[in-house]
């Protein structure tokens, strides 16, 4: 396999004129340098100088060769100084929960996107348990989670604290009364959504579930069947301030306690970066 040290005593030699030259300005041996030059050959399966005498010319292949010898070292050369600075570059890909995605961070990523023009940066979504797969697997730097994730393979840093209420139909009797009958449906995300399990937990404790869950993918698309007396959900209180049609629903309050959730940032242990950093600087809210 060719190594970039390889390449290096390659681009020496050209540069020097001759192996006797390149030997001095590498500080090696002149022997080990034409050694290397020959390994390099066999392993490419091309001669890379034309031999007259003493004097060496770029064969075809070495004029080839040259050129990805310079962008090589000059890529090795951009990836050492990006270590060493410690500026935010490269890829990020943040996962984050849908909610979140549409209230919390068009804001601060359009913030990122500018202060940061290095980064590359790509937005995904799902519930939790996807996106600590995807962080632990490696497709994902970082993501914004809520609920319960297991510790162990992850750091974390809080970010946001988020008020849940129930959402009904403008009208609904108050929410959490003996006398009022359960609804006929809850409207929520698939199962994995933290805010799904604690609606249902909620009515679980009460021995009064509803008869059917309604999946929906969009919050707007939840609370546009809430508002038609589809059933009831529960939903991060910031989200009613997007929806156009707020007066159209009614809010109901759950006890102190559970009515609210907190959502990390979490990315895999040991895999702190600066642009995880510069991340949270934007997210997490002044103290």
């Amino acid at each position: 396999m060719m190594e970039l040290s390889d390449l290096l005593i390659f681009r020496a030699v050209v540069e020097a004129g001759g192996v006797t030259r390149a030997a001095e300005r590498l500080h090696r041996v002149q022997s080990n340098v034409t050694t290397r030059i020959r390994q390099l050959e066999e392993k490419l399966g091309a001669t890379l100088f034309i031999r007259e005498g003493k004097r060496l010319h770029l064969s075809p292949a070495g004029q080839i060769l040259l050129d990805y010898a310079k962008r090589l070292q000059a890529l090795a050369d951009e990836a050492r100084d990006a270590v060493r600075d410690g500026r935010p570059r490269g890829a990020l890909v943040l996962g984050a929960m849908e909610s979140t995605s549409a209230v919390r961070l068009p804001g601060p990523l359009s913030d990122f996107v500018q202060q940061h023009p290095e980064v590359c940066l790509t937005l995904k979504t799902g519930n939790p348990q996807q996106l600590a797969a995807a962080v632990l697997g490696g497709d994902m730097d970082a993501a914004l989670v809520t609920g319960r994730i297991v510790d162990g393979p992850f750091e974390r840093e809080p970010i946001y604290t988020e008020e849940l209420v129930i959402v009904a139909r403008a009208g609904h009797p108050r929410i959490g009364s003996k006398k009022n009958m359960p609804p006929r449906a809850i409207v929520a995300f698939e199962k994995g959504c933290p805010h799904r399990a604690r609606l249902e937990q909620w009515y679980t404790e009460r021995n009064s579930m509803p008869v059917q869950t309604i999946e929906i993918t969009s919050y707007h698309a939840m609370l546009g069947c809430v508002v038609v007396g589809m059933g009831i959900s529960l939903v991060p209180r910031s989200v009613l301030a997007t929806f156009p049609e707020r007066d159209r629903l009614s809010v109901h309050a759950l006890p102190r306690g559970s009515d609210c959730a907190q959502t990390d940032l979490i990315w895999r242990k040991g895999a702190m970066s600066p642009k995880i950093q510069a991340l949270i600087r934007l997210l997490k809210p002044p103290a």
